[in-house]
């Protein structure tokens, strides 16, 4: 089957709206109608999109600077969005080695044109799913591009929302965290209700009738993925509230939470 036989462009994406709500060109008709309808029911979401990619980078940039961190994987990397977790890390150090994980055949297509990195360090994709966790850490290319006796940051921004409760997702993230070295990181987002249950939860019933599952977490929800590793400072907090480069502005826009924590 070729690639683009595996994309149904009459189903919406969440990577291709995530796309479509930064701007981007990489998203089709149904997914720009479900970014146009998510939006009326929230109509800040293009300001959490931004503020969730913004931290990404923030979150990025402190682990290498600040704690040395060389490895990154990225679980639910989504369509390739400037700059990229291996732009940002490699700046700091060219030998940084990024591995990027989706499941969506466009992200795919799109990501192994287009990050490429240092010639130094080394960029992956693979195409697996956090909901199939043995399979993503058997995949072969995530051995080749990443040394698992050295500390991994693995990133899980964005994603864990999109999977149901009978996915288990926190059963896969226990799963990833076992399997990494001692000094690793893990972080991790979601959008939440907590905020504004009303329009948090219109929004998320909007999603799931149209194929694209969202599951806002509680503050204490998000909490339970990190049993056993060591927050780090602030804790969790919302996601314009994790080391912010300056004063946030829109801060009761962005309804959502972030954590980064530390096996030891």
């Amino acid at each position: 089957m070729s690639q683009q036989q595996q994309i149904d462009v009459s189903v919406p994406s969440s990577a291709r709206v995530y796309d479509y709500l930064l701007g981007g060109k990489d998203n089709f008709e149904a997914d720009r109608k479900l970014a146009a309808q998510l939006t009326e029911r929230l109509p800040t979401l293009p300001i959490m999109f931004r503020a969730q990619r913004d931290l990404l980078g923030r979150i990025v940039s402190q682990l290498a600077r600040e704690h040395g961190v060389r490895q990154f994987l990225d679980i639910g990397t989504g369509i390739p969005t400037s700059p990229n977790v291996h732009e940002i890390a490699q700046a700091i150090d060219p030998a940084a080695k990024v591995a990027y994980v989706d499941n969506d055949p466009i992200v795919l297509a799109h990501a192994r044109a287009l990050m490429r990195g240092s010639a130094e360090g080394r960029t992956s994709f693979l195409a697996a799913d956090l909901r199939a966790p043995e399979e993503l850490l058997q995949h072969p290319g995530l051995a080749a591009t990443l040394d698992i006796t050295k500390p991994i940051a693995v990133l899980l921004i964005g994603i864990v929302h999109n999977i149901r409760d009978d996915e288990r997702p926190y059963d896969s993230v226990r799963r990833i965290v076992e399997w990494l070295p001692a000094g690793s990181y893990v972080a991790i987002s979601t959008p939440s209700a907590d905020f504004d249950p009303d329009k948090m939860n219109a929004l998320a019933q909007m999603s799931v009738r149209s194929g694209m599952p969202v599951f806002p977490r509680s503050k204490a929800q998000l909490a339970e993925f990190f049993d056993g590793l060591e927050l780090l400072p602030p804790g969790i907090v919302t996601l314009l509230g994790w080391h912010p480069d300056s004063e946030p502005d829109d801060v009761d826009a962005v309804h959502g939470w972030v954590g980064v924590a530390r096996k030891r």
